[in-house]
């Protein structure tokens, strides 16, 4: 029986005041099947490409922070406390910093969260060539 999901794309806008960003993660939560994670996949040579100047080692460290806050991980601080649900809508609140994430949108898997994530992950994170 499918599950419905929602998800939102980690973005980094490396100046914020020309809105320009690169997609580096994403974030799936499913209620029905107590499923919460956040993959993240830096490409620096594109994000240096918008700002020669970026900071990659602290906008690294910052994304490092999503995928444990999302597990629950202790080492990540009193958010990652929260029960899930809340952690998840933590996470997607609206920012105006250089890391950014977009509306959250909705979906339905049929094979699980898991699956989910994998496609949202090959199809709005993977290399171009």
């Amino acid at each position: 029986m499918p599950s419905s999901f929602d998800y939102a794309v980690v973005r980094v806008v490396p100046r914020v005041e020309r809105g320009e960003f690169i997609n580096a993660g994403v974030i799936v939560f499913c209620l029905e099947r107590r499923f919460l994670e956040a993959r993240i996949v830096v490409d620096e040579a594109r994000l240096r490409a918008l700002w020669p100047h970026l900071d990659l080692d602290l906008v690294r460290r910052h994304l490092e922070a999503i995928p444990k806050i999302a597990a629950g991980d202790a080492s990540a601080g009193p958010i990652a406390q929260l029960p899930q649900r809340d952690r998840f809508h933590w996470l997607v609140s609206p920012r105006s910093t250089i890391i950014q994430v977009s509306p959250v949108h909705t979906g339905l898997c049929e094979e699980g969260p898991e699956s989910a994530m994998d496609e949202l992950v090959e199809r709005l994170l993977a290399e171009r060539g």
